[in-house]
């Protein structure tokens, strides 16, 4: 199946390949392919036959897969990396205009596309699309629902936000059909409106992206944007319990149906934590809205669902004996849970958590969550924030020291802040078994947890 995802239809009018005139590019560059979105995005253009190169300035477990796959990567961002056949640049949020291979790309005249842009172009040629959005529990929804259909017979695509050991090759993306689409959507600089959903799904609602949603209402404005959108016959599935998405809802447009997930009724869970109920419900309700006729399937699909990378994954024990999870909880609400589903998983156990904040402006404007949610383990480990696109010089008042001092009021255990990974991993690597450590965080702390294991 190859579409004309590229600029315009073909002449034709019809969905078609370059064969007939169509706009479908032979070669795709991606530049920050290692994004896990990116990835995914670029594995369907190589699975449709197109040719994939890309660029990245840092190796992960997610480059190392697409190096397998045959994909060439340079590991620099420079005007050369930019092959003389690329007939598209998409490149991801973290990469400037001012970017050496998007500046060459511009000046060879070869047409660029963000990758929520990119990825809204593909998706539009699906006749149902499920888009799953909200602050928490996007990742691990949108794979349930997918492996859910998936098993169930329903020839499917599906982007998610991280690597699903359950996908064919544990992979983020899966290429098997074409009679719907699952997604998984984003809110952050309104990449959500880049999609054409027929199914909307809405786990919950909180501020984040606080650098660009300067307050919860102009998050909510987005979402209601999103909401509004949806097409006659579409569906909208939320939380029928949250007072804030139930009047959000109104904003659906008449021949709308609005889906409380909380009604769902879906069998016991293999992953931990009454937040993967819920994600299942959502799954569920999406899942039956392309399906209607496998609610059976569907949720004996559910009941074998394993978790994806990073979300409460155990990676295996240190040198001293105590088990080692990896967790990419970035949000307060997040790490608060996070840490109670281990609770309630290990009684017995001491609770460590190894934190790495993720930006600046989230630090600063969600500190006090910060502390009250670390406050659920008996011990604290923290490295320097993570910047990712942000500058140390911009925030001189935000650090984790400063969330070491809080969390030191409260006196629950030790606290400490670790300038490096190494640092911190020699300070967790002889943790005897009475205790569990979970790493937590949405940067690079996941390294961590592998040289823990490994060791």
């Amino acid at each position: 199946m190859r579409f004309a995802v590229w600029g315009q239809e073909a002449p034709c009018g019809r969905v078609c390949g370059m064969k007939c005139g169509g706009t479908n590019p032979h070669h795709v560059h991606f530049v920050g392919i290692g994004g896990i979105g990116m990835s995914a995005l670029a594995q369907w253009y190589a699975a449709q036959g197109t040719r994939v190169s890309g660029s990245d300035t840092a190796a992960s477990p997610v480059t190392r897969r697409l190096i397998e796959k045959g994909i060439a990567i340079a590991a620099s961002h420079k005007s050369e990396n930019l092959p003389a056949g690329a007939e598209l640049v998409v490149y991801s949020d973290a990469v400037p205009e001012e970017n050496p291979e998007r500046a060459a790309a511009r000046a060879r005249g070869i047409p660029e596309q963000s990758y929520f842009e990119a990825l809204g172009a593909v998706t539009r040629h699906f006749s149902q699309v499920v888009a799953v959005a909200g602050t928490h529990g996007k990742t691990t929804t949108t794979a349930m629902a997918s492996l859910a259909l998936h098993k169930s017979g329903v020839p499917l695509t599906a982007f998610v936000g991280s690597l699903v050991p359950q996908f064919p090759e544990g992979s983020n993306v899966l290429a098997a059909g074409d009679a719907a689409c699952v997604v998984e959507a984003c809110e952050y600089r309104n990449h959500l409106l880049n999609l054409s959903p027929t199914i909307l799904v809405i786990t919950n609602l909180e501020w984040d992206h606080t650098d660009w949603f300067l307050s919860v209402e102009a998050l909510h404005e987005t979402m209601r944007r999103a909401i509004a959108r949806l097409p006659q016959g579409g569906a909208l599935v939320y939380d029928g319990e949250d007072a804030t998405l139930c009047a959000l809802a109104g904003a659906a447009s008449e021949g709308v149906v609005c889906i409380d997930y909380r009604a769902m009724d879906v069998p016991p869970l293999r992953v931990p934590g009454h937040f993967n109920r819920r994600n299942a419900q959502a799954a569920f309700a999406a899942a039956c809205r392309v399906a209607p006729g496998s609610a059976a399937s569907l949720r004996e699909a559910l009941g074998e669902f394993r978790g994806v990378w990073r979300r409460f994954e155990y990676k295996g024990r240190t040198r001293g004996g105590a088990a080692v999870y990896d967790d990419y909880a970035h949000h307060p609400t997040a790490v608060r849970e996070t840490l109670r589903a281990a609770r309630e998983r290990f009684p017995e156990k001491r609770i460590i958590a190894a934190f790495q904040p993720h930006l600046y402006s989230r630090t600063r404007d969600l500190f006090d969550g910060f502390v009250d949610a670390l406050t659920h383990a008996d011990a604290v480990h923290l490295l320097p924030v993570y910047a990712a696109r942000e500058r140390q010089e911009d925030f001189p008042d935000v650090s984790s020291e400063k969330i070491a001092r809080a969390l030191s009021q409260h006196k629950r255990g030790a606290v400490q802040v670790h300038p490096t990974h190494g640092v911190l991993e020699a300070a967790l690597r002889d943790t005897q078994g009475d205790a569990v450590i979970f790493i937590l965080g949405a940067g690079d702390i996941y390294r961590v947890a592998a040289a823990l294991v490994e060791r």
